[in-house]
């Protein structure tokens, strides 16, 4: 397993428990899809590629299906409040890309308010639960 950016030192905006709470599943969301595909970029850095081949691996691990197949393969390593955060994240997935299933586009948008909930509020759990995901 290769070390990981460490997401603790990363967090740039200190929100109170409080904040946290008012924030929505698709506010998560939002900031989990940031947070992850950041993840993905920093595991393929090295052994050092081109521009294009970064952007292959990246494109192919941050697809809904990939995020979707994850997600399938956390779940046993999940607490009951991290599994109802899938579930505020899934029913906060409105909308979906023509080409997708819409149950992977909610499983995809529940794994992204997950890893921005615990980015927030616990990102050493964050770090140990990204560390599960393969992405070789």
């Amino acid at each position: 397993m290769r070390r990981l950016l460490g997401l603790q030192q990363l967090n740039l905006v200190a929100l109170t428990p409080t904040e946290i709470q008012k924030t929505t599943p698709s506010s998560w969301a939002y900031l989990g899809d940031a947070i992850y595909e950041l993840y993905v970029r920093s595991y393929y850095l090295i052994p050092a590629k081109r521009s294009r081949s970064y952007h292959q691996l990246v494109v192919a691990q941050v697809r809904a299906e990939s995020q979707a197949h994850h997600l399938h393969n956390l779940k046993p390593h999940l607490t009951s409040l991290e599994l109802d955060i899938l579930k505020r994240g899934r029913n906060a997935a409105f909308g979906k890309p023509k080409r997708l299933d819409p149950e992977v586009y909610q499983q995809a948008t529940s794994l992204e308010a997950l890893i921005g909930y615990l980015y927030l509020t616990d990102p050493q759990r964050l770090n140990q639960l990204l560390g599960y995901i393969e992405l070789d």
